[in-house]
Protein backbone atom coordinates (compact mmCIF):
# COMPACT_ATOMS: atom_id res chain seq x y z
CA UNK A 1 0.00 0.00 0.00
CA UNK A 2 1.26 3.46 -1.13
CA UNK A 3 0.29 6.00 1.44
CA UNK A 4 0.78 10.04 -0.03
CA UNK A 5 1.72 10.49 3.95
CA UNK A 6 3.17 9.21 6.82
CA UNK A 7 3.62 11.25 9.68
CA UNK A 8 6.15 9.77 12.60
CA UNK A 9 5.05 10.97 16.26
CA UNK A 10 1.50 11.36 17.52
CA UNK A 11 1.96 14.24 19.65
CA UNK A 12 0.57 17.95 18.92
CA UNK A 13 2.25 18.71 15.81
CA UNK A 14 2.26 15.16 14.03
CA UNK A 15 -1.88 14.72 14.94
CA UNK A 16 -2.32 18.25 13.48
CA UNK A 17 -0.87 17.37 10.34
CA UNK A 18 -2.97 14.31 10.05
CA UNK A 19 -6.37 16.35 10.67
CA UNK A 20 -4.89 19.05 7.98
CA UNK A 21 -3.52 15.86 5.62
CA UNK A 22 -7.09 13.97 6.17
CA UNK A 23 -9.13 17.52 5.02
CA UNK A 24 -7.21 17.85 1.43
CA UNK A 25 -8.32 13.75 1.17
CA UNK A 26 -5.15 12.35 1.20
CA UNK A 27 -4.32 8.88 2.06
CA UNK A 28 -2.87 9.02 6.16
CA UNK A 29 -0.74 6.87 8.09
CA UNK A 30 0.53 7.97 11.67
CA UNK A 31 3.14 5.68 13.73
CA UNK A 32 3.75 6.05 16.97
CA UNK A 33 6.08 4.32 19.25
CA UNK A 34 4.66 4.91 22.79
CA UNK A 35 1.07 6.53 23.44
CA UNK A 36 -0.26 9.31 21.77
CA UNK A 37 -0.30 12.83 22.54
CA UNK A 38 3.77 13.75 23.43
CA UNK A 39 4.56 15.51 26.77
CA UNK A 40 1.70 17.32 26.55
CA UNK A 41 -0.27 14.38 28.45
CA UNK A 42 2.36 14.99 31.58
CA UNK A 43 0.56 19.08 31.95
CA UNK A 44 -2.06 18.97 34.62
CA UNK A 45 -3.66 22.18 33.52
CA UNK A 46 -2.88 23.70 29.76
CA UNK A 47 -4.52 27.95 30.24
CA UNK A 48 -2.15 28.82 27.12
CA UNK A 49 -4.10 27.67 24.26
CA UNK A 50 -6.03 30.12 22.48
CA UNK A 51 -9.74 29.18 23.00
CA UNK A 52 -8.94 26.67 25.81
CA UNK A 53 -8.61 28.28 29.35
CA UNK A 54 -8.54 25.37 31.61
CA UNK A 55 -7.89 21.49 29.91
CA UNK A 56 -5.52 19.24 31.20
CA UNK A 57 -2.90 17.50 28.53
CA UNK A 58 -4.82 14.56 28.75
CA UNK A 59 -8.18 15.57 27.65
CA UNK A 60 -6.25 18.08 25.35
CA UNK A 61 -4.33 15.62 23.76
CA UNK A 62 -7.35 12.72 23.82
CA UNK A 63 -9.35 15.49 22.09
CA UNK A 64 -6.60 15.83 19.16
CA UNK A 65 -6.38 12.15 18.73
CA UNK A 66 -10.14 11.53 18.54
CA UNK A 67 -10.35 14.22 15.76
CA UNK A 68 -7.58 13.00 13.69
CA UNK A 69 -9.20 9.44 13.89
CA UNK A 70 -12.52 10.59 12.93
CA UNK A 71 -11.54 12.40 9.90
CA UNK A 72 -9.98 8.74 8.86
CA UNK A 73 -6.27 8.95 10.06
CA UNK A 74 -4.58 5.04 9.99
CA UNK A 75 -2.70 5.40 13.61
CA UNK A 76 -0.37 2.51 13.89
CA UNK A 77 1.50 2.09 16.89
CA UNK A 78 5.23 1.03 15.80
CA UNK A 79 8.51 2.89 16.78
CA UNK A 80 9.88 3.55 13.43
CA UNK A 81 14.29 3.19 12.81
CA UNK A 82 14.80 4.57 10.04
CA UNK A 83 13.83 6.02 6.88
CA UNK A 84 15.07 5.52 3.38
CA UNK A 85 14.66 7.71 0.32
CA UNK A 86 14.61 5.97 -2.82
CA UNK A 87 13.41 9.57 -4.67
CA UNK A 88 9.97 9.49 -5.64
CA UNK A 89 8.61 7.49 -2.79
CA UNK A 90 9.80 7.22 0.77
CA UNK A 91 10.01 3.75 2.84
CA UNK A 92 9.34 4.13 6.61
CA UNK A 93 10.87 1.61 8.66
CA UNK A 94 9.37 -0.01 11.86
CA UNK A 95 10.56 -2.48 14.62
CA UNK A 96 7.76 -4.41 12.75
CA UNK A 97 6.89 -3.56 9.06
CA UNK A 98 8.03 -1.37 6.22
CA UNK A 99 5.84 1.49 5.09
CA UNK A 100 5.86 3.34 1.93
CA UNK A 101 4.24 6.99 1.51
CA UNK A 102 4.66 9.98 -0.69
CA UNK A 103 6.42 12.21 1.37
CA UNK A 104 6.97 11.67 5.59
CA UNK A 105 6.60 14.41 8.56
CA UNK A 106 8.56 13.55 11.34
CA UNK A 107 7.35 14.94 14.32
CA UNK A 108 8.78 12.50 17.04
CA UNK A 109 9.02 15.39 19.42
CA UNK A 110 11.54 15.66 21.98
CA UNK A 111 12.39 14.84 25.60
CA UNK A 112 13.35 16.84 28.53
CA UNK A 113 16.65 15.94 29.78
CA UNK A 114 16.09 14.40 33.54
CA UNK A 115 17.96 14.84 36.62
CA UNK A 116 17.89 11.11 36.97
CA UNK A 117 16.62 11.10 40.91
CA UNK A 118 14.72 8.92 42.51
CA UNK A 119 10.39 9.28 42.34
CA UNK A 120 11.51 12.16 40.14
CA UNK A 121 8.86 10.62 36.89
CA UNK A 122 6.29 9.84 39.77
CA UNK A 123 6.08 13.53 41.58
CA UNK A 124 5.40 15.11 37.74
CA UNK A 125 2.97 17.19 38.31
CA UNK A 126 3.29 16.84 42.11
CA UNK A 127 5.84 19.76 42.02
CA UNK A 128 8.22 18.40 39.54
CA UNK A 129 7.49 20.36 36.12
CA UNK A 130 9.73 20.95 33.32
CA UNK A 131 7.62 23.94 31.69
CA UNK A 132 8.13 27.14 33.93
CA UNK A 133 5.24 28.73 31.39
CA UNK A 134 3.06 26.05 31.57
CA UNK A 135 3.01 25.36 35.20
CA UNK A 136 4.40 28.72 37.02
CA UNK A 137 0.68 30.31 37.54
CA UNK A 138 0.21 27.29 39.98
CA UNK A 139 2.72 28.21 42.46
CA UNK A 140 1.79 32.25 43.15
CA UNK A 141 3.10 33.16 46.84
CA UNK A 142 4.97 29.95 47.33
CA UNK A 143 8.78 28.81 47.23
CA UNK A 144 10.18 27.27 43.78
CA UNK A 145 13.54 26.31 42.46
CA UNK A 146 15.05 26.08 38.72
CA UNK A 147 17.82 24.05 38.12
CA UNK A 148 19.89 24.54 34.86
CA UNK A 149 23.13 27.40 33.92
CA UNK A 150 21.45 28.22 30.35
CA UNK A 151 18.97 30.22 28.62
CA UNK A 152 16.14 28.20 29.30
CA UNK A 153 16.53 28.47 33.19
CA UNK A 154 17.28 31.71 33.68
CA UNK A 155 14.77 32.81 31.69
CA UNK A 156 12.71 30.64 33.67
CA UNK A 157 14.10 32.05 37.18
CA UNK A 158 13.25 35.84 35.55
CA UNK A 159 9.19 34.31 34.88
CA UNK A 160 8.66 32.98 37.87
CA UNK A 161 10.06 35.37 39.99
CA UNK A 162 6.84 37.46 39.11
CA UNK A 163 4.79 34.78 40.37
CA UNK A 164 6.43 33.02 43.42
CA UNK A 165 7.79 34.46 46.58
CA UNK A 166 11.14 32.95 46.34
CA UNK A 167 12.96 31.57 43.73
CA UNK A 168 16.28 29.20 44.04
CA UNK A 169 18.59 29.13 40.86
CA UNK A 170 20.86 26.29 41.09
CA UNK A 171 23.38 25.61 38.88
CA UNK A 172 26.24 23.05 38.87
CA UNK A 173 28.82 25.52 37.65
CA UNK A 174 30.40 28.52 39.29
CA UNK A 175 28.76 31.02 36.46
CA UNK A 176 25.88 30.32 33.56
CA UNK A 177 26.17 29.71 29.95
CA UNK A 178 22.96 32.53 29.36
CA UNK A 179 22.55 36.00 28.18
CA UNK A 180 24.54 37.87 30.55
CA UNK A 181 21.38 40.61 30.61
CA UNK A 182 19.09 38.26 31.62
CA UNK A 183 21.71 37.51 34.81
CA UNK A 184 21.73 40.74 35.31
CA UNK A 185 17.88 41.54 35.52
CA UNK A 186 17.90 37.99 37.57
CA UNK A 187 20.59 39.64 40.17
CA UNK A 188 18.05 42.77 40.45
CA UNK A 189 15.37 40.13 41.87
CA UNK A 190 15.33 40.58 45.43
CA UNK A 191 13.37 37.00 45.49
CA UNK A 192 15.96 35.08 43.42
CA UNK A 193 18.93 33.60 45.41
CA UNK A 194 21.70 31.94 43.44
CA UNK A 195 23.29 28.28 44.46
CA UNK A 196 26.35 27.67 42.41
CA UNK A 197 28.50 24.91 42.40
CA UNK A 198 25.61 22.83 43.36
CA UNK A 199 23.72 19.77 42.32
CA UNK A 200 20.22 18.41 43.43
CA UNK A 201 20.92 15.16 44.87
CA UNK A 202 17.61 14.39 46.56
CA UNK A 203 13.94 15.21 45.75
CA UNK A 204 11.86 14.69 49.38
CA UNK A 205 8.07 14.26 48.97
CA UNK A 206 5.04 12.34 50.54
CA UNK A 207 2.35 12.91 48.41
CA UNK A 208 4.00 15.81 46.58
CA UNK A 209 7.36 17.80 46.48
CA UNK A 210 8.45 19.29 50.24
CA UNK A 211 11.66 20.05 49.90
CA UNK A 212 14.67 19.27 47.78
CA UNK A 213 18.67 18.45 48.62
CA UNK A 214 21.38 20.31 47.50
CA UNK A 215 25.01 18.92 47.13
CA UNK A 216 27.90 21.63 47.03
CA UNK A 217 30.65 20.80 45.06
CA UNK A 218 32.89 20.85 48.58
CA UNK A 219 30.38 18.22 49.83
CA UNK A 220 28.54 20.28 51.88
CA UNK A 221 24.69 19.33 51.71
CA UNK A 222 21.47 21.67 52.65
CA UNK A 223 17.65 20.88 52.34
CA UNK A 224 15.67 23.68 50.72
CA UNK A 225 11.69 23.64 51.55
CA UNK A 226 10.39 24.59 47.81
CA UNK A 227 6.92 23.84 46.89
CA UNK A 228 7.90 23.49 42.92
CA UNK A 229 10.96 22.76 41.16
CA UNK A 230 11.96 23.60 37.68
CA UNK A 231 14.45 21.28 35.64
CA UNK A 232 15.78 23.17 32.73
CA UNK A 233 18.73 20.93 32.07
CA UNK A 234 18.03 20.76 28.10
CA UNK A 235 16.02 18.74 26.03
CA UNK A 236 16.81 15.59 23.68
CA UNK A 237 15.39 15.68 20.66
CA UNK A 238 14.02 12.75 18.61
CA UNK A 239 15.84 12.89 15.49
CA UNK A 240 18.90 10.14 16.33
CA UNK A 241 17.15 7.82 13.81
CA UNK A 242 17.09 9.83 10.87
CA UNK A 243 20.59 11.60 11.59
CA UNK A 244 22.39 9.99 8.28
CA UNK A 245 19.79 11.04 6.08
CA UNK A 246 18.18 14.64 7.69
CA UNK A 247 20.78 17.74 8.56
CA UNK A 248 20.75 18.07 11.99
CA UNK A 249 22.44 20.92 13.96
CA UNK A 250 24.84 20.42 16.69
CA UNK A 251 21.99 19.13 19.38
CA UNK A 252 20.38 17.32 17.68
CA UNK A 253 17.72 18.90 15.96
CA UNK A 254 16.36 18.75 12.47
CA UNK A 255 16.94 21.86 10.24
CA UNK A 256 14.48 23.44 8.02
CA UNK A 257 12.82 26.44 6.28
CA UNK A 258 9.92 28.37 7.25
CA UNK A 259 7.87 25.49 5.53
CA UNK A 260 8.99 22.88 7.65
CA UNK A 261 10.89 21.63 4.42
CA UNK A 262 13.90 19.57 5.31
CA UNK A 263 17.31 18.89 3.28
CA UNK A 264 15.22 15.79 1.48
CA UNK A 265 12.63 16.59 -1.31
CA UNK A 266 9.18 15.13 0.06
CA UNK A 267 10.58 14.83 3.88
CA UNK A 268 8.88 17.78 6.80
CA UNK A 269 9.63 18.67 10.04
CA UNK A 270 7.11 19.35 12.52
CA UNK A 271 7.53 19.95 16.48
CA UNK A 272 9.68 20.19 19.03
CA UNK A 273 12.15 17.73 17.48
CA UNK A 274 13.14 21.15 14.48
CA UNK A 275 15.27 24.34 15.12
CA UNK A 276 13.24 26.44 16.37
CA UNK A 277 12.81 29.09 19.10
CA UNK A 278 10.23 28.82 20.85
CA UNK A 279 8.74 25.67 21.92
CA UNK A 280 4.94 25.91 22.83
CA UNK A 281 1.72 23.49 22.36
CA UNK A 282 0.59 26.51 20.02
CA UNK A 283 4.21 26.49 17.93
CA UNK A 284 3.96 22.57 17.95
CA UNK A 285 0.05 22.45 16.49
CA UNK A 286 1.41 25.45 14.04
CA UNK A 287 4.54 23.58 12.60
CA UNK A 288 1.63 20.44 12.11
CA UNK A 289 -0.69 22.79 9.93
CA UNK A 290 2.41 24.19 7.89
CA UNK A 291 4.03 20.71 7.55
CA UNK A 292 1.40 19.25 5.98
CA UNK A 293 0.54 21.82 3.88
CA UNK A 294 3.60 21.85 2.60
CA UNK A 295 3.51 18.32 1.73
CA UNK A 296 0.18 18.35 0.10
CA UNK A 297 1.49 21.04 -2.31
CA UNK A 298 4.39 18.73 -3.24
CA UNK A 299 2.17 15.91 -4.20
CA UNK A 300 -0.03 17.81 -5.97
CA UNK A 301 2.84 19.33 -7.92
CA UNK A 302 4.13 16.17 -8.67
CA UNK A 303 0.86 14.71 -9.63
CA UNK A 304 0.31 17.63 -12.33
CA UNK A 305 3.73 16.47 -13.71
CA UNK A 306 2.42 13.14 -14.61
Amino acid sequence: MLYDIIIIGAGPAGLTSAIYARRASKKTLVLEANSYGGQIINTLDIENYPTEEHISGFDFATRLYNQAKNLGTEIIFEKVVDINDTGKIKEVITTKNNYKAKTVIIATGSKNRKLNLPNEDELVGKGVSYCATCDGAFYKKKNVAVVGGGNTALEDALYLSNIAACVYLIHRRDEFRGQESTINLLKEKDNVKFIYNSNITKLNANDKLESIEVTNKDGSIKNIEVDGLFVAVGRIPENQNFAKLINIDEAGYIIANENCHTNVEGIYVAGDNRVKEVRQLVTATSDGAIAATSAIKYINEVSKKR
